[in-house]
């Protein structure tokens, strides 16, 4: 599904990551994933929505190119956590998205949790509250292609394409192909916009 994005002024964001720069990133977090579990065994790669699950397919990817054993498919699937979240009252109706799990299911699996950037941590907090509702993974860890900081919950993630200090009066934005479009062109990038500008 791909929804447009507006482009914004120029004065007004910078761009920090531009697409070579996050396929770096995605092809040194699958690498990490793939040490820290030692291989591909019973690994689980779930992103959330939106922006989440095309970064877990590209990183699906990455890991199967270099373990021939594994397909993509096989190990990547979206949690959606809208109903798990602590600000629906104050946030406008979203419409969830569906879940889908990879065939041999969470159970005993090592999750790797996979969003485009970690800030306050609720959303991750709501993630792992969707995730005992489908399983008992044996670990969840976090991949994430951005960490702005500013956290609110004591959640930290394991993999990190980009620590990106900002200040709350930024706002990061991901800005992926399978998602986005800027200025009627799909685009990958990450900028940082100046809310005050």
């Amino acid at each position: 599904m791909s929804t447009s994005a507006a482009a914004p002024s120029p004065q007004a964001a910078r761009v920090v990551l531009a697409e070579a720069d996050i396929d770096r990133a995605l092809t040194r977090i699958a690498h990490e994933i793939l040490e820290a579990n030692k291989g591909s065994k019973d690994l689980v790669l779930l992103g959330i929505p939106r922006r989440g699950y095309p970064l877990a397919r590209r990183l699906a990817a990455k890991i199967a190119a270099t373990d021939p054993g594994v397909k993509a498919e096989d190990i990547a699937g979206q949690l959606d956590v809208t109903m798990f979240r602590d600000d629906l009252k104050r946030q406008p109706t979203r419409a969830p998205l569906p879940t889908q799990l990879p065939a041999t299911g969470i159970d005993d699996k090592v999750v790797v949790l996979v969003d485009d950037v970690l800030y306050s941590g609720r959303t991750i907090r709501a993630a792992l509250d969707a995730l005992v509702d489908l399983g008992r993974p044996r670990i969840v860890r976090l991949a994430v292609l951005v960490d702005r900081g500013h956290r609110e919950l004591p959640i930290r993630a394991d993999h990190v394409g980009k620590n990106l200090p900002t200040s709350s009066a930024e706002k990061v934005r991901v800005h992926l192909a399978e998602t986005d479009t800027v200025d009627g062109r799909p685009v990958n990038e990450v900028v940082i916009e100046d809310r005050t500008a």
